[in-house]
């Protein structure tokens, strides 16, 4: 049902964490890739992995904050049938300390790059004729509210909003523009979190009383990627445990 072999996948953020994760995924159901991300080495190294698992991939260096560094992907994207915008960032602060910098790099990387992603792929997609699937990488603070993340809940609803609104208007070329909405996913970056007392008591807020696993989101992803979901654009998946569904 996930086939995508003769499929090639563009993954933004690639080179560590849910970008890398998504990139490896999507190869083993089939897929060929194109990977960007800021940090070269990091993405060498995980083409050659790709390579060595029997499929093509191509890596290119990327900054989301940098529009013509975006533009400059059409050449390697022109025949591109599967999208998954996951690059992004976060910058902590309580509400009234957010400086405009970096509120400003927060919706540049996380709302604004997905912005001119989308529209490119969407471009080279109508082009071709074939249609396609653009996966935005939203999260459940783009749906409810937490204190000390306010540019990043921001971004998150404005990469939902987009994704309905581009769903909309690319559907009658064939291309489906769906998001997941990830909870708290374990990562090597956030253990220490965890493991601390303000750690605990959040995971006794999500009602599977547990952090959400990298490989939870393969399904949701494979899904929105693949031929099984053609009847399916403008949708929201949240995967989180069942957090947004917890009392207030």
């Amino acid at each position: 049902m996930f086939d995508l072999l003769g499929k090639r996948a563009l993954v933004t953020g690639a080179s560590s964490g849910l970008g890398r994760h998504f990139a490896k995924t999507l190869a083993t159901a089939g897929a060929d890739l194109v990977i960007t991300a800021r940090r070269t080495d990091l993405l060498e190294g995980l083409a050659a992995e790709i390579d060595a698992m029997g499929r093509r991939c191509t890596a290119v260096t990327l900054d989301m904050t940098d529009p013509t560094g975006i533009a400059a992907l059409a050449p390697a994207i022109e025949d591109i049938d599967i999208v998954v915008n996951n690059a992004g960032i976060t910058r902590e602060a309580p509400f009234l300390d957010q400086s405009v910098k970096d509120w400003q790099t927060v919706i540049d990387t996380n709302a604004t790059g997905m912005f001119l992603l989308t529209q490119l792929a969407g471009r080279a997609m109508r082009a071709r004729g074939r249609g396609g699937a653009i996966i935005n990488i939203a999260s459940i603070l783009g749906l409810r509210q937490a204190g000390g993340v306010a540019s990043y809940a921001v971004s998150k609803a404005a990469a939902i909003q987009l994704t309905k609104i581009a769903a909309l208007e690319l559907a009658r070329f064939g291309i489906r523009v769906n998001a997941l909405a990830p909870g708290y996913i374990a990562t090597d970056i956030n253990g220490a979190f965890w493991d601390g007392e303000a750690g605990k008591a959040m995971l006794k807020r999500i009602p599977q009383r547990r952090l959400g696993r990298l490989e939870d989101l393969d399904g949701p992803l494979l899904l929105l990627a693949s031929d099984a979901s053609t009847y399916m654009t403008g949708a929201v998946i949240p995967v989180d445990g069942g957090h947004l569904t917890s009392g207030l």
